[in-house]
């Protein structure tokens, strides 16, 4: 009868262990480190965009004992008493509770179906219209690009003067190439002159911008090809969310009172 009941006191002692234990990951020289920090740690990961399989738990429980390990020889040193830690830990602080508002507000105030709606609409009645494919020369003298256009209008090739005399790095290695882009992705120097050529034809005088002397040549127009609204929906999501944001802070500034 007496081992019988020595023995259910030693299975009652252990369950009431168990759940003590479960609660710490490890006990480092004595002090307990709760398992909340590896579900924390795993949390964070995964709010950051790294989510941890189950394979690599063992990983991230190894990572918050060593955590432990340094912080108690740390505070061993004093250094959690330190001028520098301090000044550290409060800007720590300071960073995560301004992140913290920051996502508050995104999470209160998300960008609507609608708003993306208007702003695709706003870009593609900016960027319709025609799609130029493009070729130029650009020199740093006027003469140099007037003798360029001779040797054009005398059978020189434009892609091996492009490669040769061009001083675009961009477009000079590859003949010139500028690929399809609508006029307004130009200066208006440039584009006022472009859109005046008709398919094949090159400019008879040198274009002068900001950069240097044009001589431009248009190897096809079309149709300006416009992404569809799904295909760049993230896209004009994520500048409304950051448009917003930025409106957010500017209107938390204003009203601050600053002496």
């Amino acid at each position: 009868m007496k081992k019988m009941l020595l023995t259910a006191l030693a299975a009652a002692t252990l369950g009431l262990a168990l759940p003590a234990a479960a609660q710490n990951v490890a006990i480092v020289n004595g002090k307990p480190v709760p398992t909340a920090r590896v579900d924390m740690l795993a949390a964070q990961l995964a709010k950051s965009g790294r989510p941890i399989p189950p394979e690599m738990q063992g990983q991230l429980k190894d990572e918050v004992i060593a955590r432990e390990v340094f912080m108690q020889e740390a505070q061993k040193r004093g250094l959690d008493a330190s001028d520098d830690y301090k000044s550290q830990l409060e800007l720590a602080r300071q960073t995560i509770l301004i992140r913290e508002l920051f996502a508050d507000y995104q999470k209160k105030n998300p960008v609507t179906d609608a708003e993306i709606k208007g702003e695709y609409d706003k870009f593609v009645a900016a960027s319709g219209g025609k799609e130029y494919k493009a070729r130029h020369i650009l020199v740093e003298k006027e003469d140099e690009a007037k003798a360029i256009i001779a040797s054009l209008k005398k059978g020189g090739k434009f892609e091996d003067i492009a490669k040769k005399s061009s001083k675009d790095p961009g477009s000079g290695a590859n003949g010139g190439n500028l690929d399809w882009a609508a006029a307004n992705s130009y200066v208006p120097e440039f584009s006022q002159a472009m859109v005046k050529l008709n398919k094949g034809q090159t400019t008879d005088v040198p274009v002068k911008s900001q950069f240097g002397f044009h001589i431009i040549r248009v190897d096809d127009v079309r149709e300006a090809q416009l992404p569809k609204l799904d295909d760049v929906r993230p896209q004009i999501a994520q500048q409304l969310q950051q448009q917003k944001l930025a409106a957010f802070q500017e209107s938390l500034r204003k009203s601050a009172k600053v002496e």
